[in-house]
């Protein structure tokens, strides 16, 4: 059985991206809910590579405090004098007999199985490039091939002649190849170009002098090898990957009533027969098991959605775990640790946070339930509130099962509203209210004769 070859991945994060005209480094910004080089990063996880180097630059404090949980070998490159020298600071960190893959921060949505292609064509000692036909290769090196089809050499934009202009394969800068040959390369690179740096791509005419063939392998698509250099190529690449995360969706069962209106900004995993309605956020770890319906503009983050749950329109779940046929919305939001047993209704404008809700229990209308453990079969007033905070501290209720509470109840945290107990409506609650009975606590309405409402004094006649 053939040995497979170790890898070692370069990764190129040093530009600073003035088009993008931001405070934050180019490689920060973010498409599906994860940083340009964060994607890189990833997949180059994926093959399992035995180091990963990032060379960063501009903002590099920054960019390391961001993916501090990240594993990579930093190393900064101090002078941008182009991407041989940045490849070059990363040698030290590289092994000579590993395959090296250049990789760049900016190129997120480079799939590993390309990458594995191209490591592929690096057997025998033979160097590997990526490149891709393009009906506008403007602005990109181009590949320099002979009669034969044999690369040659790649030839920057601003070095091209008019008939290397014409040639439509470009270099997508992506490239594998042995540690002691990309070494011994970078030792002889000049920088007697028009930009006055030192082109990575001159390797490739070094190769060819020294009798080592040079490769090419091609990507699926074009988007996959595209840049980010402005807003707009971001925005368009952020199409693009939700395109690819709506369509796996699909292939897994999920009914989208329109694909284009979908955002993915994690990992989900999902059951039989789910439908997700327009302009459903899904960000983080979410789960979502069979039968399960989410309505328009809904935003689930790191949540757990239960078999059988109707999400309508407007909810916003974030670190909540839902129980099966549950009904939530419209306008619902369960915060972190809110969880819901199963059968329950949260309704119109309701707010659950950090608390249990027991099976079968309905919180319907315009309610705050905060720091609770509430039991089975519970009926929850409109309007009631858990008063959780003194200022300084929070504090639990406790609702036994099949308690109810009239309107604008409030109950004063801690407190507890014992199995099958009653809350007259308008019950400020601030003592135990014993199990079994109606517990009644508002102040005696009394009518006033004589009183008159105050009147508006006239400004008639001021000067």
């Amino acid at each position: 059985m053939k040995k497979q070859a170790q890898v070692s991945v370069i990764i190129l994060a040093a530009g600073q991206g003035t088009r993008m005209k931001s405070k934050l480094p180019k490689v920060l910004h973010s498409i599906g809910g994860k940083s340009l080089l964060t994607h890189v990063i990833h997949t180059a996880a994926e093959l399992n590579a035995q180091h990963t180097v990032v060379v960063h630059g501009h903002g590099g404090e920054l960019v390391k405090n961001s993916l501090v949980a990240e594993s990579v070998i930093w190393v900064e490159q101090k002078a941008q004098l182009g991407t041989g020298h940045a490849v070059d600071q990363a040698t030290p960190h590289i092994d000579d007999n590993h395959i090296i893959l250049v990789l760049y921060g900016d190129v997120p949505l480079i799939q590993s199985s390309t990458l594995s292609e191209l490591i592929d064509k690096t057997a025998t000692n033979a160097l590997a490039i990526l490149t891709v036909h393009l009906k506008n290769p403007q602005g990109y090196g181009r590949i320099v091939r002979d009669s034969a089809g044999a690369i040659q050499r790649i030839v920057e934009q601003k070095d091209a002649s008019e008939d290397e202009l014409a040639i439509n394969e470009i270099n997508t800068g992506i490239l594998a190849v042995q540690g002691k040959l990309l070494k011994s390369w970078l030792n002889r690179l000049e920088n007697n170009n028009a930009q006055d740096e030192y082109y990575l791509t001159d390797i490739i005419a070094m190769a060819v002098a020294d009798g080592v063939a040079v490769n090419a392998a091609h990507p699926a698509g074009e988007d996959e090898v595209l840049g980010v250099n402005s807003r707009s190529q971001l925005a368009y690449l952020e199409r693009v990957f939700q395109h690819d995360q709506a369509e796996s969706l699909m292939r897994q069962g999920v009914t989208l009533i329109d694909p284009a209106r979908l955002d993915v900004r994690g990992q989900v995993t999902v059951g039989k027969d789910v439908t997700l309605d327009v302009n459903v956020i899904l960000e983080g770890q979410v789960v979502i098991a069979d039968d399960v319906y989410i309505g328009p503009n809904c935003v689930i983050r790191d949540s757990v959605i239960g078999e059988g749950v109707q999400i309508q329109a407007m909810c916003v779940l974030d670190n909540a775990v839902v129980g099966t046929n549950c009904l939530l919305g419209p306008y619902s939001r369960l915060r972190p640790g809110a969880e819901l047993k199963g059968d329950n209704h949260i309704g119109n404008f309701v707010e659950i946070k950090n608390s249990v809700i027991g099976v079968g229990s309905k919180v319907n209308h315009l309610t705050y339930i905060g720091d609770t453990d509430m039991g089975s079969r519970v009926n929850i007033g409109a309007g009631t509130i858990t008063a959780n905070y003194d200022g300084a501290n929070k504090h639990r209720t406790m609702i036994g099962d099949n308690a109810s509470t009239g309107s604008n109840s409030v109950l004063v945290a801690p407190v507890c509203l014992g199995d099958k107990a009653t809350l007259g409506a308008g019950t400020v609650l601030t003592k135990d209210a014993p199990k079994g009975k109606l517990t009644v606590a508002r102040t005696r309405q009394t009518t006033i004769d004589g009183w008159q409402r105050p009147e508006k004094k006239s400004n008639k006649g001021q000067k």
